[in-house]
């Protein structure tokens, strides 16, 4: 990374009033990021890091002209910070590191900030719609809403932010939507999308295709470890020789019909899953579309897995105004800055490195 870490928080605006802050809100930012790279989790921690090992970074990293900030001082920022401008920065970094989205694949999908409302039921509560590029394991945008439901609003808003021409997005049936996958093609994008109970219809039009022929191309993988055994099948259809008329003249620009088998067996107890793609890329080979598919479930392994047990974000209890989003896009900061490292230790042995090692911490985080 060419740029200073402060270079990416220039543009984010301030909620304080002018002249009467005694402390820098790139120092603010930047020691919120440096508590999450070491595995600090709260504003608690945030002020503990600071007033430890600020001094170190002094000159490097931070300015700190009145000291270390409070604990209410990092709380009282974080809720009032205008969370476009700090989501920006976010995006702004993916794209230098990634220089471009073409070619790549974006998943869409959203994640559930649970220790904003621990006490909600089914669906309601503050969900977080990510943009994840599979290739590079970087987050480009994400939208806040309400209710998972509310996704199909979300999804478009979140696509108009990013440049998809020559990248395929892929989506969770939630987002396989006539208007969804127009916009995907107006944008000069390509799609992945599922098909569950919601097009009921076009589900089951696509289940009886694969029901009267095998596929015109299948390719099987299998992967064993940890006492795991799992064996994945993807077969796939010309959409134009099996879809009803209906359906081709409602989803223009489907081509290829996608079934993806897949059985899981632990300890001798064993599943099995089912599920269905349309897509309006016509390459004939299967192992194309069974890549897709991984890279679209690996967003739960790199993304939400890692915001979860390595940040400890469904811990995290800050709910006032904007805290919420804006610490879930420090915490995706400091995951994207820590994920691009190129040693061979693994995330929390950087973290726990980084804890340690004041230079290991300047290293890391101007890579």
């Amino acid at each position: 990374m060419e740029q200073k870490i402060s270079f990416y928080f220039k543009e984010v605006k301030d909620p304080r009033v002018v002249g009467r802050c005694d402390h820098l809100l790139s120092d603010i930012l930047i020691v919120a990021i440096c508590t999450y790279i070491t595995g600090g989790t709260d504003y608690q921690d945030m002020y503990l890091f600071c007033f430890e090992r600020g001094e170190e970074l002094k000159g490097s990293l931070l300015e700190l002209p009145n000291g270390t900030p409070s604990v209410d001082t990092f709380e009282r920022v974080f809720s009032r910070l205008d969370v476009e401008s700090l989501r920006n920065c976010l995006t702004l970094y993916g794209k230098e590191i990634l220089s471009g989205l073409a070619e790549k694949q974006i998943v869409l999908d959203g994640k559930k900030l649970k220790g904003v409302s621990p006490t909600s039921k089914g669906n309601s509560g503050c969900y977080i719609l990510n943009a994840w590029v599979s290739e590079n394991r970087f987050c480009v945008g994400q939208e806040k809403v309400e209710d998972k439901s509310n996704e199909i609003t979300a999804i478009p808003k979140v696509l108009s932010s990013l440049d998809i021409e020559d990248s395929v997005v892929s989506i969770d049936a939630i987002g396989t939507q006539t208007g969804i996958a127009k916009q995907i093609r107006k944008q000069k994008g390509h799609y992945l999308l599922s098909v569950k109970g919601n097009q009921k219809g076009l589900l089951e039009d696509i289940e009886c295709a694969f029901k009267t022929h095998h596929g015109y191309d299948t390719v099987e993988d299998t992967e064993r470890g940890h006492g795991r055994i799992e064996t994945r099948r993807c077969s796939i259809l010309l959409a134009k020789d099996f879809l009803l008329e209906e359906h081709l003249n409602t989803w223009k620009d489907v081509t290829t019909l996608v079934r993806i088998d897949s059985s899981r067996e632990i300890k001798g107890v064993r599943t099995e899953e089912t599920r269905f793609y349309i897509s309006d890329e016509n390459i004939t080979k299967a192992s194309y579309y069974q890549a897709l598919a991984r890279g679209h479930w690996g967003i739960e392994n790199h993304l939400h897995w890692h915001l979860d047990v390595t940040f400890k974000e469904d811990q995290c209890r800050a709910r006032i105004k904007n805290s919420p989003q804006n610490l879930t896009t420090i915490r995706k900061f400091a995951l994207q800055i820590i994920s691009n490292v190129d040693d061979k230790l693994s995330l929390k042995k950087r973290q726990y490195k980084a804890a340690l090692d004041m230079d290991y911490m300047k290293k890391i985080i101007r890579n």
